[in-house]
């Protein structure tokens, strides 16, 4: 009896975690699914759009010109302002978000260390913004 319900335990979690519903962007080769399902994530929150990424976006800058948008890279800055990029090509992409409102992204505010680092604190602040278009842009192959 014990053996028939750790059966029924062990087959009700493996069951539980494949019906979880998988990150559409799972490696950088995949930012290009967001554009190409970008009616998904129009006139919704930047939060649901950023929970399909599974990369590490590791930096973020926002244009208060308008358009509004954030750019998105899964690279550092130090690797982007180096001659040889570091990192694998893929890892270049930039993905860029508009959203409908001003974005109240201030320099002088943010601290030194931060930088142009995306961070969770970003995410929380400006995951309200509504999403309005997503554009994907790869740097050109050498």
């Amino acid at each position: 009896m014990k053996n028939i319900l750790r059966t029924f335990a062990l087959l009700f979690i493996l069951i539980n975690n494949s019906c979880k519903a998988q990150q559409m962007v799972q490696t950088t080769n995949d930012v290009y699914q967001l554009k190409t399902n970008e009616q998904q994530f129009i006139n919704k929150p930047l939060k649901n759009l950023l929970k399909e990424i599974k990369p590490e976006i590791k930096t973020g800058y926002a244009s208060n010109d308008n358009p509004f948008f954030f750019r998105f890279k899964f690279i550092t800055h130090d690797q982007q302002k180096k001659k040889k990029k570091e990192g694998s090509w893929e890892d270049q992409v930039s993905l860029y978000v508009y959203v409908k409102d001003p974005i109240d992204w201030k320099w002088e505010k943010r601290p030194k260390e931060i930088g142009l680092s995306w961070t969770k604190e970003d995410a929380e602040k400006y995951g309200n913004l509504t999403v309005i278009r997503i554009k994907v842009i790869s740097p050109p192959k050498d």
